[in-house]
């Protein structure tokens, strides 16, 4: 232990040694201290940023004369001229309210000054953007997110995840990380990464997820990438969205003249900002922001509100305006949950280039170094830009301590012995076992959740037992499992077990075994899920779920096989029995009559679907996502789809060993999926399917390809890009060859928050196109308009489509209610 404490010691002189270092407090003319003051070395790119209490720490390598500059919004620019050596230099600067005045631009009476420079600025963007175009930086980044009067209960369930670090008024930092890093970016979307050292509060062997990528916010861009893409203040559009007025000009410390423009948003409803946008004049560059936006404009309704602000500076060497300062705060809550955060992001040492060479840029976009999670606090104090404040270290200090002790044996026991009491009502709830130290667990799923009703097995129950064991380091894990079915009004039980285990988080290799008695849906796809199913017989009389009984084995396989190609296989012997109604319980008494089980001929309770038989089915699929990039951490692979590309999917399954060769085929099937962004217009998705069997006359119905209809009137799924909802279960079902498409386009409100009164709707307009071609029939197709995002406040978890379907003709029309709750439910 002391000679640890021995080279901890000599590697901080060691480091301290190779810097000299300014630091000290920044505050106002009242000794209010000010937070996120842009501090750096004058015509140079090294900088740094105040805390929350105005302290900074501005390392220099090399000892002699510094100018450093003081820059913060609303306030007189300062210079001080600094001797450096080996001794840490102490500032404490005192900053004066800037004089911002308006006789300083000449005035148009015609035009409002404020738009002719934005104007400018608008011209002169791509100019200012390409000085900025290719570069590599050091990036700093730090997270705190605050949890701000935190309820015991929600909905009667005890709140208590965070009461080890709540204070007595149930308020704390519950997330508070930070990551050091070196980047090569080239504009607009070309990034490279590399995380030095990674640090997360209460988590030594963590991997913070702050990264470069994720915070490029370029007002030279059209759109700043958020949950959908908000409008610049100076976009190439930005006119039909904002409105200017011009707040005055002030002088920086070498003379150049800022403009201070109010952007002020000509709709409030739509995905644009506020606040305060600086313009320097002549060049037009930007010098700095200060904008917000309500969760609402930027479809993130759980945010209250979120502000960004930017900070440049300026080298006369080269005469370039760069950021180097950010931050990211922001409010948001919901269920009685408030929490406020901020993200910090300081870029330094820039070293601009012409262009990079050819493969400096490959698909992974980050990487950490070997234990970048692993760095002592000497070298955290010697590299970190900006100060933690007294919470912040004093969060490290406590979770440091509160992590040794949650670590332990005997403190996980503790824990696990009040949450593994059993409970009489966990017999049909549900109820599980856990031992945390060996990361380990056995659960129970009770019946409660999983009761549901078909006409085959009348009320039926189901519940299950499984075991789970994690390695929580590689992100994989181990489970086992059986579950058991009743049918009381068939008076049968079956049961069945699976097996699952993932190799590893880098190429995702899983293994499963699955095997047992189920009843099973013709379409495998499961259209119809057990709730609506059971509320659309019992209430209504349309028992639209058939089913047959699969007594199966199955082995199954799947990983990626290189980045951005994915395999999955499949192997399954199974028996297949027909199966029939066994009841015609209703709730709610009606003449009308169930149909039968057989969804070839509904009106016929003798006769079935299928016939008994066995067989042995084999699938391969490749999904190959075209441009995808990656994120490699210690704990894995993370992809990012590129949505300039489509995702393609080849498919082959074949059927061979059946009870009859009749059974047996080979099919051939492709999917082609793009999702793309339509800069602000919305967000545009399509689905192409398409497939082939060969020597298929006479297989079984349950090896037809089926579609995925909806005769409920009732969408469960975020989008309907993958089902026809005029269209009966089974009536296209095909054994020979189909081709079948969906396009659905969200405009994410660009249209809905222009429209007087519906746009306090804040809803989002879906237009739908689906058709479907098989041989021997005319091809279906559905049209349809809707409404997405409705709701009350922040709960907007509903969608009303309007459809009309044709087929040779006009066929009929509906209404579908989106209900994306039972999503949960199921």
């Amino acid at each position: 232990m002391f000679q640890k404490k021995i080279l901890a010691l000599l590697c901080l002189v060691v480091t301290i040694s190779s810097y000299a270092q300014i630091k000290g407090t920044v505050a106002d003319a009242n000794g209010k201290p000010l937070p996120f003051v842009n501090i750096f070395e004058e015509n140079t790119y090294r900088g740094t940023t105040t805390n929350d209490q105005g302290k900074f720490e501005l390392n220099i390598k090399i000892p002699g004369t510094h100018s450093i500059i003081f820059q913060y919004l609303g306030y007189k620019t300062i210079k001080r001229i600094v001797e450096l050596d080996k001794t840490p230099v102490v500032l404490d600067i005192v900053m004066q309210e800037e004089n911002i005045t308006l006789n300083e631009v000449v005035i148009n009476p015609k035009d409002n000054p404020a738009n002719e420079i934005i104007r400018n600025a608008i011209r002169n963007k791509k100019d200012n953007s390409e000085k900025t175009a290719h570069y590599k930086a050091d990036f700093y980044s730090r997270g705190i997110i605050r949890l701000k009067d935190a309820p015991k209960k929600i909905m009667g369930q005890k709140f208590d995840f965070f009461d080890e670090i709540l204070d007595s008024t149930r308020s704390g930092i519950i997330y508070l990380s930070e990551t050091v890093s070196r980047i090569t970016f080239q504009k607009p979307d070309k990034m490279k990464e590399v995380i030095v050292a990674s640090k997360v509060s209460g988590n030594d062997n963590g991997f913070s997820f702050n990264n470069a990528a994720s915070v490029n916010f370029d007002f030279y861009e059209n759109y700043l990438p958020f949950e959908i893409n908000v409008v610049s203040p100076i976009a190439d559009n930005a006119f039909n969205y904002y409105k200017y007025q011009f707040e005055g000009s002030f002088f920086t410390e070498n003379r150049q003249q800022i403009n201070k423009i109010k952007v002020i948003p000509k709709r409030d409803n739509e995905p644009v900002m506020e606040g305060y946008i600086y313009i320097v004049d002549d060049s037009y560059a930007i010098y700095a922001t200060d904008l917000s936006i309500k969760g609402n404009q930027m479809q993130t309704p759980v945010i209250d509100n979120l502000t960004l602000k930017q900070s440049f500076s300026y080298n006369a060497t080269n005469k370039i305006w760069v950021k180097n300062t950010q931050t990211l705060d922001f409010v948001a809550g919901m269920l009685s949950i408030k929490v406020n955060g901020r993200f910090t992001y300081v870029y330094s040492n820039f070293e601009f280039e012409k262009e990079f060479a050819k493969k400096t840029f490959t698909n992974q976009v980050l990487s950490f170094e070997d234990n970048a999670n692993k760095k002592e606090d000497a070298f955290w104090n010697t590299i970190r830009p900006v100060p933690l404040t007294e919470e912040e270290t004093t969060d490290y200090q406590k979770k440091d301590v509160l992590q040794t002790k949650k670590k332990s044996q005997h403190y996980l026991d503790s824990i696990d012995a009040k949450h593994n009491k059993f409970k009489p009502m966990d017999v049909i709830s549900g109820y599980s076992y856990k031992n945390s130290f060996k990361k380990w667990s056995v659960n129970y799923d009770g019946p409660l959740l999983s009761t549901s009703f078909n006409t085959v097995q009348g009320w039926r129950i189901n519940a299950g037992l499984s075991y789970f064991k994690r390695n929580e380091e590689k992100r994989s894990f181990t489970s086992i499992g059986t579950r058991f079915d009743y049918g009381f009004s068939e008076e049968k039980i079956r049961a069945t077990f699976n097996f699952a285990h993932k190799f590893n988080n880098t190429n995702k290799s899983l293994l499963s075994i699955n095997g047992g008695s189920m009843v099973s849906q013709f379409n495998s796809n499961n259209p119809i899920s057990n709730l609506v199913n059971s509320v659309s017989t019992l209430f209504f009389k349309n028992n639209f779920m058939k089913l047959y009984e699969k007594n199966f084995a199955a082995l199954c396989f799947e990983r990626e096989v290189v980045n951005g190609i994915h395999l999955y296989s499949n192997v399954e012997y199974s028996e297949r029995k027909p199966l029939y109604n066994t009841t015609d319980f209703t709730v709610i008494k009606s003449d009308d009559l169930y149909t039968s089980n057989n969804p070839l001929s509904p009106n016929d309770e003798t006769s079935a679907a299928i016939s008994k038989h066995n067989l042995v089915k084999t699938n391969v699929a490749l999904r190959f996502n075209f441009g995808q990039k990656y994120l490699s951490r210690p704990d894995g692979k993370y992809n990012i789809p590129n949505d300039a590309y489509p995702t393609l999917t080849l498919g082959y399954e074949k059927t061979f060993a059946a009870t009859d060769k009749n059974y047996e085929y080979d099919f051939v099937s492709g999917k082609v999926g793009y999702d793309v962004t339509l800069g602000n217009k919305g967000f545009l998705q399509l689905n192409v399917k398409g497939g082939k069997f060969f020597q298929a006359d006479n297989i079984s119905f349950a090896d037809y390809r089926h579609f995925n209809g909806n005769q409920t009137h009732i969408g469960q799924s975020e989008n309907y890009t993958n089902v026809f909802n005029l269209l009966p279960y089974y009536v296209a079902s095909t054994n020979d060859s189909f081709f079948e498409t969906h396009i659905e386009h969200n405009d994410k409100g660009y249209f809905m928050n222009k429209i007087p009164l519906l746009k306090y709707l804040q809803s989002q307009l879906v237009l739908g196109f689906h058709n479907l071609a098989i041989p021997d029939r005319k091809p279906y197709q559905e049209f349809s308009v809707g409404l997405d995002n409705l709701g009350f406040g922040k709960y907007r978890l509903l969608r009303v489509d309007y459809l009309r379907s044709y087929q040779n003709g006009y066929q009929g029309d509906g209404i579908i209610f989106g209900l994306k709750f039972l999503n949960v439910l199921e």
